[in-house]
C-alpha cells in the first residue's frame, strides 16, 4: 500500500492525535517517576551528610578541636568506599585535616550546600566527577566541609533517565506502528468501498460493497449501501421496464398507422400527397425512437453478449465513411478517414457499426457548412481507438456528463432533428464491450474517442474472414 494515502487518511490523523495524547501522558508519568526517584536519592544523600555533620558537631562540642580533628581523621582513614569528603580549614583557609587539598571555590547556598568537581585517578586516567557537601563555620574562624562523592548517584540517575527515554521512545514507536497498521486496515476497507463505487458509477450496477464478515461498523455500512443499491437498481429496472413496455406497445399501432397512411397516399388526391408523406416521415421518426429504446434496453440487459465475434474495425470505419461521404458533401463539409488495419476487437458488427454511425451522424449534423469531420481508427497499446472529430460548436463542459442520458439534448430548443438517444446507444454498446468513451473539446469542435479492448491473439480472424 502506498505511503501517501495512509498519511492523508483521517484514521492516521486520529492515530497521531492519540499518539500525541499518549506521549504527553507518558512524558508526564515518566517525569514524575524521574522526579520522585531522583528526589528520593538526593534526599537520602543529604540525610547521610546531615547525619555526618551532626556526629562531628557532637564530637566538637564534647572534645573540642582535638576531638573534631581526631574524628575527621578517623572517618578519612576508615572510609571503605571512598565516597566521603571532609575538610577542616583555618581562618586562612589552609587545610588542617581532611581528604581535600584545598577549599572548593564554589559559593554555598543560603543553607550552606555546595556542589563542586573532584579530580581523581580512575581506569581511564584522571577523572572529574561531582561532589555535594555542606559547609559551616566553627568558633575560632574555623570552617568545616562534609560531603559525598555523587558519581555513583549520577550514574544511577543516568541509567534511570536512559531507561525512561528508551521506554518512551519504544512506546511512541509502537503507538506509531499501531496507528500505521490501524490506518492501513481502515484504508483498505475504504478503498474497497471506493473501488466498488467507481465500478458502479462506470455502469456496472451489479457490483456490491464487499464485507469481511466481522460485523463491525464497516460491515454495517456495506450492508446499508448494498441495500440502497438494490433499491436503486430495482427502481431503475421499473422505470426502464415502463419505458420498454410503452415503446413495445406503441410500436405496433404506429406501424399500422404508417401502413394506412401509405395506403391513403396511393388513393388520395395529389394535393394531399405532401401532407401524407410528412405524416409517414413523422411515423418513421417515432418508430426509430421506439426501436432505439428497445435496442438500448436489450444491449443493457446483455442480450448480445453471446454474439460477440472478432471484428476488424478498419474496414468497418471505411464502410461508414462511404455511407456518410455523400451527406457530408451535400452539406459542403469535408469528411476525412484514416484507418490502419488490422484492428481486431470482439463485438457485434451491427452494434459497432450503429454506434460509430451515431458518432459520425452527430458530427455531420452539428458541423456547419464548410466545416470538416475526421474519422480515425488506430492501434494504441491494448486498445483499438476510433476518434470522430468535427469543427462544430462542441459540447459545454458542464453538459458532457449528461449527453449520454436518454432523451437529453444539448440543444435546449430541440430545433435540431433527433431523439437524444444516439449517444445513449453508443454508451450502452461501449459498456457491453468494456470500452471507454472520452470527450475532448477542440475549441472549436469536439472529439469523441471510443477505446475498445483488442481481441485476444487467438481470436483474431484471418484474412479470409467474412466478418
Amino acid at each position: 500500500m502506498h505511503l501517501g494515502p495512509i498519511l492523508k487518511s483521517s484514521s492516521f490523523r486520529v492515530a497521531l492525535l492519540y499518539m500525541a495524547l499518549m506521549g504527553t501522558s507518558m512524558v508526564a508519568l515518566l517525569g514524575f517517576i524521574h522526579w520522585s526517584t531522583a528526589g528520593y536519592m538526593a534526599r537520602q544523600l543529604d540525610a547521610t551528610i546531615e547525619a555526618e555533620v551532626q556526629g562531628l558537631a557532637e564530637q566538637y562540642r564534647n572534645s573540642g578541636l582535638v576531638g573534631l580533628v581526631s574524628a575527621v581523621t578517623l572517618r578519612v582513614t576508615r572510609g571503605t568506599d571512598g565516597s566521603g569528603v571532609y575538610l577542616l580549614v583555618g581562618s586562612d583557609r589552609a587545610p588542617l585535616v581532611g581528604n581535600l587539598d584545598r577549599w572548593p571555590a564554589a559559593a554555598p547556598d543560603p543553607e550552606g550546600w555546595i556542589r563542586f568537581d573532584l579530580r581523581g585517578s580512575g581506569a581511564r586516567g584522571e577523572e572529574v566527577h561531582a561532589a555535594r557537601a555542606k559547609t559551616f563555620r566553627l568558633r575560632g574562624d574555623l570552617h568545616l566541609l562534609v560531603g559525598r562523592d555523587v558519581r555513583d548517584l549520577e550514574a544511577t540517575l543516568g541509567l534511570i533517565r536512559a531507561a525512561l527515554a528508551w521506554g518512551a521512545g519504544l512506546a511512541l514507536a509502537l503507538a506509531l506502528m499501531g496507528g500505521w497498521l490501524m490506518s492501513a486496515g481502515v484504508l483498505r476497507r475504504i478503498e474497497a468501498i471506493t473501488r466498488t463505487s467507481r465500478e458502479i458509477m462506470d455502469g456496472d450496477l451489479s457490483r456490491r460493497v464487499p464485507r469481511d464478515g466481522s460485523g463491525d461498523d464497516f460491515d454495517q455500512l456495506a450492508d446499508a449501501l448494498n441495500r440502497m443499491l438494490d433499491r436503486i437498481l430495482a427502481l431503475m429496472d421499473r422505470v426502464r421496464q415502463v419505458a420498454d413496455n410503452i415503446a413495445h406497445d406503441l410500436r405496433t399501432p404506429l406501424m399500422r398507422l404508417r401502413t394506412r397512411l401509405e395506403g391513403l397516399g396511393a388513393m388520395a388526391d395529389p394535393g394531399l400527397q405532401p401532407a401524407l408523406e410528412t405524416a409517414v416521415a413523422d411515423a418513421d421518426e417515432l418508430l426509430g425512437t421506439f426501436n432505439a429504446l428497445l435496442r438500448i434496453s436489450r444491449i443493457e440487459a446483455g442480450a448480445h453478449r453471446g454474439d460477440l465475434v472478432p471484428v476488424d474495425l478498419a474496414p468497418l470505419v471505411r464502410d461508414l465513411a462511404e455511407l456518410y461521404e455523400p451527406l457530408a458533401a451535400d452539406r459542403g463539409q469535408t469528411l476525412r478517414v484514416a484507418a490502419t488495419a488490422p484492428l481486431w476487437v470482439r463485438g457485434d458488427r451491427d452494434l459497432l457499426f450503429q454506434a460509430l454511425a451515431n458518432l459520425v451522424d452527430n458530427a455531420v449534423k452539428y458541423t456547419p457548412p464548410g466545416g470538416r469531420v475526421e474519422v480515425a481508427a488506430r492501434l494504441d497499446g491494448e486498445f483499438a481507438r476510433v476518434r470522430v472529430s468535427d469543427s462544430g460548436p462542441g459540447i459545454p463542459a458542464e453538459l458532457r456528463e449528461r449527453v449520454f442520458e436518454r432523451f437529453f439534448r444539448a440543444d435546449a430548443s430541440r430545433s435540431t432533428p433527433g431523439s437524444g438517444l444516439g449517444l445513449s446507444l453508443v454508451q450502452a454498446v461501449a459498456q457491453s464491450l468494456g470500452a471507454r468513451i472520452d470527450l475532448v473539446d477542440l475549441d472549436p469542435g469536439l472529439a469523441v474517442t471510443l477505446s475498445i479492448p483488442l481481441a485476444p491473439a487467438g481470436d483474431a480472424a484471418g484474412p479470409g474472414s467474412n466478418l
